[in-house]
């Protein structure tokens, strides 16, 4: 059944493909992420596909970007709800473990380099940019926050990948890595505002 019923702009109808594409992507896997499936699903002709994204990859790319835009906006409000040293790092954890994982952008990403699509994670990173850039303005807070970012991002790729096995096979609970990533980003912002001397603020 088609989820668009009406004329919608070029706008919309290029949202509504890349929501139907998100589905696919969490329904079936990346590789089947492709124009004909994306143009089935919201009732559009693969030449309507074309024309918003150019290729398969074209696509691939766009979701990519739609899938951390979404992500990094939920973080961007969870971060302004409460002050620095009072955010809930495990939440913002899971929100990205969830977005690599059972929101499939890890199995997106894997796919797009292993099919030669170049600059798989570009869109990752420049929604990544984004926010930090509009969160931290303070040179030294904005480089704990990049490589906060980068351990918090290859855990949950890598978790997403294998952590299931893997912790099976050491007989660890599930969500360690999850636990793991939060103590570590934690325990790293503590000791960077204890070398600031002061307490973050709102």
């Amino acid at each position: 059944m088609s989820i668009v019923k009406k004329r919608l702009s070029p706008e919309e109808s290029r949202s509504a493909a890349l929501e139907a594409a998100r589905l696919i992507l969490i329904e079936m896997g990346p590789q089947a992420v492709t124009l004909k499936a994306v143009a089935s699903r919201v009732d559009r002709t693969h030449a309507n596909l074309l024309h918003h994204f150019g290729s398969a990859a074209g696509l691939q790319k766009s979701l990519a970007a739609y899938l951390a835009d979404t992500v990094c906006d939920t973080i961007g409000r969870k971060m302004t709800e409460s002050a620095p040293g009072e955010r809930n790092v495990r939440e913002i954890v899971d929100l990205a473990f969830d977005a690599f994982g059972s929101g499939g952008a890890g199995a997106l990403a894997t796919w797009m380099a292993a099919t030669g699509n170049e600059g798989a994670l570009d869109p990752v990173i420049d929604a990544i940019h984004r926010l930090i850039d509009g969160m931290a303005p303070d040179a030294h807070e904005k480089r704990l926050m990049h490589e906060d970012t980068l351990a918090l991002v290859l855990m949950a790729m890598g978790d997403a990948q294998l952590g299931g096995p893997m912790a099976e096979a050491l007989a660890l609970p599930r969500d360690t890595a999850r636990a793991l990533a939060t103590e570590l980003i934690t325990g790293r912002i503590a000791a960077f505002w204890a070398e600031q001397g002061a307490k973050p603020q709102g």
